[in-house]
């Protein structure tokens, strides 16, 4: 992908408008020339001004930005800003250790002469970053470099005996082979950290899990909000009732290795092996950082239905039950309803969900990214006041 980001909710409508003239649907002659390339995508948000240039809501925003900006997913990124902006690209950029080269280039509104001109000079930026993008070859390498980001998103009464244990099977295969999984969604946890801390690789890294754990407490005492009230009407509809009972569907699908790191949201990912990242529940937010944090493919379980994609980074959506897989077969991938009724076994579906994963790291399409789905669904956690 050639990807376009913004500083700014500002800037949003105009990196949209580059993003669109490379749309197959919309212009298929703009990409017909280059075959290897995924696609254009812009990611906007909704902040990036009127928040506390040195405060945490700035800081996760940055980190986030800058994560996306060199995730191996991005072939290149064009960054756009308005201009006056609390979150200027040039310090944006300093801040993450990044500076502009020839894959990474930036444009501001109002020294380009306004939005109109703004969307042809980044038309005619993307244009001539397309050839070197289209050149990339594959080669094979070994499944060590795949960092799998761990989503569950609508729940049901299946997740903790089907889908999140078959995934659960399927990252030990993938760290056994040296890779690397990423359990998040820290609500989603609570009532079983203590599942986690004893498979810590050490005690600061348990300890840290606690500290989270502590924090998101905190957090919700604030707001006058309950952190085991989390399960949504459709988890309730789908069987589930506490958040005790969705914790220990949700922790299953980290598989069974020590624990090795805990990161804050959106951090870079450096530890191989089973990691935590702190993020909040919420699917698009948590896969955010994920993404930001280094993962290039996501795993994501679901019984209620989810029609959740995630560009830059192919995600894998995993049916805890048939009924689902049948009627909403367009945005699966893979049904583990045989788990309910006894067809299949939990080691033959981790298998298989391993395989489908690095068959997706390998250039299969998953069905999200067949419907061109994810550009939507990028949603940097926004913390800190707006003023």
């Amino acid at each position: 992908y050639i990807g376009i980001l913004t500083s700014v909710n500002c800037s949003a409508t105009v990196a949209r408008a580059v993003a669109d003239h490379f749309r197959r649907d919309v212009h298929p002659a703009a990409l017909e020339p280059y075959p290897n390339v995924d696609g254009v995508v812009a990611l906007t948000h909704g902040v990036g001004c009127g928040i506390d240039t040195q405060g945490e809501g700035m800081a996760v925003l940055r980190r986030t930005l800058g994560g996306y900006a060199a995730h191996p997913n991005f072939a290149a990124v064009l960054f756009i800003g308005l201009g006056c902006e609390a979150n200027q690209i040039p310090s944006l950029l300093a801040d993450q250790g990044l500076a502009e080269h020839a894959g990474l280039q930036t444009l501001n509104i109002q020294d380009s002469g306004g939005t109109t001109a703004t969307v042809a000079r980044g038309i005619a930026a993307v244009e001539a970053l397309l050839p070197a993008a289209n050149a990339v070859q594959r080669e094979p390498v070994s499944a060590r470099h795949l960092i799998l980001g761990l989503q569950c998103g609508g729940s049901d009464g299946y997740s903790g005996i089907s889908a999140n244990p078959a995934l659960g099977r399927a990252v030990d295969l993938l760290v056994a082979a040296g890779g690397t999984a990423i359990l998040s969604e820290t609500p989603e946890i609570y009532g079983a950290e203590h599942l986690l801390t004893r498979r810590a690789a050490s005690s600061a890294v348990g300890e840290r899990l606690v500290e989270r754990i502590r924090w998101w407490e905190d957090y919700c005492a604030r707001f006058g909000a309950s952190l085991d009230n989390n399960p949504s009407a459709g988890n309730k509809a789908g069987g589930l009732t506490t958040i005790l009972e969705k914790s220990l569907g949700a922790v299953i699908k980290a598989g069974s290795t020590d624990l090795m790191a805990v990161y804050g949201y959106a951090e870079p990912v450096r530890s191989p092996g089973l990691v935590f990242m702190d993020t909040p529940g919420y699917d698009p937010v948590s896969a955010t950082g994920q993404v930001a944090g280094g993962a290039n493919l996501i795993a994501f379980t679901t019984g209620r239905g989810s029609a959740y994609g995630c560009a830059p980074t192919p995600s894998l959506k995993i049916a805890t039950n048939t009924r689902l897989w049948e009627s909403q077969r367009d945005d699966m991938d893979v049904d583990c309803g045989g788990l309910v009724d006894g067809s299949t076994t939990l080691e033959e579906r981790g298998a298989f969900i391993f395989e489908r994963l690095l068959a997706l790291a390998s250039g299969e399409r998953s069905r999200s990214e067949l419907h061109g789905y994810g550009q939507n669904e990028f949603v940097p956690w926004q913390l800190g006041a707006t003023t």
